[in-house]
């Protein structure tokens, strides 16, 4: 019982604040980012509106993800989950889809993203160690990311992805760094919620168990590996079938046709998608562009979506940022922990850049990979501890880098919020 008890300590101070620090982080973000969704529930009906399936703002599908969980072949099992979310948030409201109800649900939203970035503030300051300053620096503007802005207030299977990911990637390092091996139900654990709301991550699970120690050079850990790596897929391919009564048929067909619906768009260049939509959507608002929508059943309304960028300058603040990123990476390319990260990051871009799954839109799918940024800038910073001179260069670059975020990001909110004043 005792040993129990110790496992629920660890787990509840890895999971929420355990030091003043840490609280005052989490609590900043959750006031910051519960006033401003707070405000948009009240006061606008974007968040959630029962003739609104999808398509309202950046191509999020907010009542289809809230009523069913979204597709089974993408999100297997958030079904389940947002069964959970709608009930809580139903609770709250009195059984009314009204703006209580959008309260409740950005406030669920809220709460994952902030919980996100204090996942990515432990993992600078317990794993990589950085001075205090330099953390807070990383986390604000790791903060200002559009997709953290967006999702702080969005219920979407990617809000609560970024949380997953987030923690389990600071739970794997932890074990990493201990030299211990990941057990096996918290990776079956990990693979049913992070794969079952996205089936594509549940790989990224599988990625730290290859960097355990020794591994590769003894037998009996080799096997062990396999056995918590087939028992996990065997949990998640039951809780699955299950999902779609069997019917593994369907899950063939559907993932092809979802393939080619979102994987043939041609309007714009290739490279002007990966740079602007995957690497810089995610981070940096691009331009927006109003547009006609239908809910296929009469009802028309305005969308908002982003489009590619129109000046040199935000081209040339995510070529610096890729910069700093690859640098960081073959400075510690003896480090797993950093291999990991960038393995896990290299998933995402097979999956959107080379099979273009989604490219046109996949400014939405950053809360599958963009907490990489922040933490391959601080083994990037690590990494240079001890030269000051290179240290206080990468400092300057990382300021001008955030001061732009901040402006940028800024004003494309208030563009936002013209939109929804005007039309919702």
């Amino acid at each position: 019982m005792s040993k129990f008890k110790t496992k629920f300590i660890h787990f509840f101070k890895l999971l929420f604040p355990s030091t003043g620090v840490e609280l005052i982080v989490f609590l900043f973000f959750l006031v910051a980012y519960g006033y401003m969704g707070s405000y948009i529930a009240i006061h606008h009906k974007i968040i959630f509106d029962g003739r609104i399936p999808w398509d309202a703002y950046f191509s999020f599908d907010n009542k289809s993800i809230v009523m069913t969980g979204g597709s089974f072949e993408r999100h297997p099992l958030s079904y389940y989950f947002f069964n959970w979310i709608r009930e809580l948030a139903l609770l709250f409201s009195n059984g009314k889809m009204d703006g209580n109800f959008r309260f409740a649900l950005a406030w669920l939203s809220n709460l994952a993203v902030s919980l996100s970035i204090l996942q990515v503030f432990k993992y600078l300051k317990n794993i990589i160690r950085l001075p205090l300053v330099l953390n807070l620096l990383l986390i604000l503007f790791f903060g200002a990311f559009s997709t953290n802005i967006l999702l702080s207030f969005t219920p979407e299977n990617f809000t609560y992805t970024l949380f997953f990911l987030t923690l389990f990637h600071h739970y794997s390092a932890i074990k990493l760094k201990k030299e211990e091996k990941i057990p096996a139900l918290a990776l079956a654990f990990s693979g049913v919620t992070i794969g079952g709301l996205t089936v594509t991550n549940i790989v990224k699970v599988f990625i730290p168990v290859a960097f355990e120690k020794g591994v590769f050079r003894n037998w009996k850990k080799f096997g062990d590996a396999v056995f918590r790596v087939l028992f996990t897929c065997v949990c998640f391919v039951l809780l699955y079938l299950n999902r779609i009564d069997f019917k593994y048929q369907n899950i063939f067909s559907k993932t092809n046709e979802q393939y080619e619906k979102f994987s043939n768009v041609n309007s714009t260049p290739t490279w002007d998608m990966i740079l602007s939509y995957f690497f810089g959507g995610n981070i940096l608002f691009s331009n927006f562009l109003i547009r006609d929508k239908h809910n296929m059943s009469g009802y028309h309304y305005k969308g908002i979506i982003m489009t590619v960028y129109s000046s040199w300058i935000p081209y040339i603040f995510i070529a610096v940022l890729l910069i700093l990123i690859c640098w960081s990476y073959f400075k510690n390319l003896r480090n797993k922990l950093v291999q990991v990260l960038m393995i896990s990051f290299l998933f995402d871009v097979i999956i959107h850049c080379v099979m273009r799954f989604g490219l046109h839109t996949s400014y939405i799918y950053g809360g599958h990979f963009v907490f990489v940024y922040p933490l391959l800038l601080g083994w990037l910073f690590h990494y240079y501890r001890q030269s000051p001179k290179i240290l206080s260069f990468l400092t300057m670059i990382f300021l001008i880098l955030f001061a732009y975020l901040i402006t940028n990001n800024y004003l494309r909110m208030t563009e936002f919020f013209w939109f929804l004043n005007k039309f919702y």
